[in-house]
């Protein structure tokens, strides 16, 4: 079996002024990270305001993704709550022959390590030809994936569960399994992940980040000396200050206004906010045209 690895963008919807799901131009967003370094990218992932777009709008941008070129070079993620709505999202998208998707257990519901084996047996046993990649972040589900989770996950369903994405960062130090893909969730955990074993990221940041990102992972592997890694690391954190997806949103509406739009309750940074992360990006000499220029 091959690892997923590499470089991904948690990738952004990109909204219309009435903030239905501009379809083309999400898809242009994605590609173009893929163009500047990204491995791939996650499609509907946290980043991309997945829980609060509507599911007939994610179909309507499957069915155009399925053509595009970069098609196989997508994680596709279902942002859904829905056991039943996540199996139904899941069968649309292999239809299409979309097969590796990223699936976070349900939200606000309190519930432990057998629950959620039932919920990933539960889609599996509907869509058997599918690879997942396990969302752990539980500031944004409230469960904590453990060790013991997956490795029974991965011994009951080796050939479905290949990876996970590691933004709680309680298992990607210590968990080691052959042929399974391990990502962290930030740029800051990028270089000692990969000394560890993991496979790369998946990051809100990368939608910036993506050369530079690219060319920390690429010299690792070259045995390069690292120059970019502590200018990647400062960039997060000026990011981390904030709500990621605000903060994106906020900083790529300098290059078009339609990023201005995002999905109530989220909203832009504050004009203080704004003006700080600017400031704080400009005394890192970073802008998405220089990102590794410096």
């Amino acid at each position: 079996m091959t690892k997923i690895s590499g470089i991904y963008a948690a990738t952004m919807s990109i909204l219309n002024y009435d903030l239905s799901l501009n379809v083309e131009k999400t898809i242009e967003h994605a590609e173009k990270l893929i163009d500047q370094g990204c491995h791939g990218t996650a499609i509907f992932g946290s980043t991309g305001q997945s829980q609060l777009l509507p599911i007939s709008e994610k179909i309507d941008l499957l069915n155009k993704l399925s053509r595009s070129k970069y098609k196989d070079k997508h994680l596709i993620g279902t942002g859904l709550n829905s056991l039943g709505e996540t199996i139904n999202f899941m069968k649309i998208a292999t239809s299409l022959n979309f097969k590796n998707f990223l699936i976070m257990p349900p939200a606000y519901y309190k519930y432990g390590d057998s629950d959620v084996i039932e919920f990933y047996t539960r889609i599996i046993k509907s869509i058997k030809n599918c690879k997942i990649i396990l969302y752990n972040f539980e500031k944004l589900c409230g469960y904590k994936f453990s060790e013991e989770c997956v490795l029974e996950l991965v011994k009951k369903f080796p050939n479905q569960i290949v990876g996970i994405k590691d933004s709680s960062y309680n298992l990607f130090e210590t968990l080691k399994l052959k042929n399974f893909s391990i990502f962290p969730g930030s740029e800051l955990k990028l270089l000692k992940g990969l000394q560890l074993g993991c496979s790369g990221i998946i990051t809100a940041t990368c939608n910036v980040t993506a050369e530079m990102s690219r060319k920390v992972y690429d010299d690792f592997y070259s045995g390069k000396e690292q120059i970019h890694n502590q200018r990647l690391c400062d960039v997060r954190s000026a990011f981390d200050k904030y709500n990621l997806i605000s903060g994106l949103h906020s900083y790529l509406s300098q290059e078009s206004e339609i990023y201005k739009n995002i999905l109530p309750p989220l909203s832009l940074l504050n004009k203080n906010d704004k003006n700080d992360l600017m400031n704080n990006l400009k005394v890192l000499n970073f802008t998405k045209k220089s990102s590794v220029a410096a």
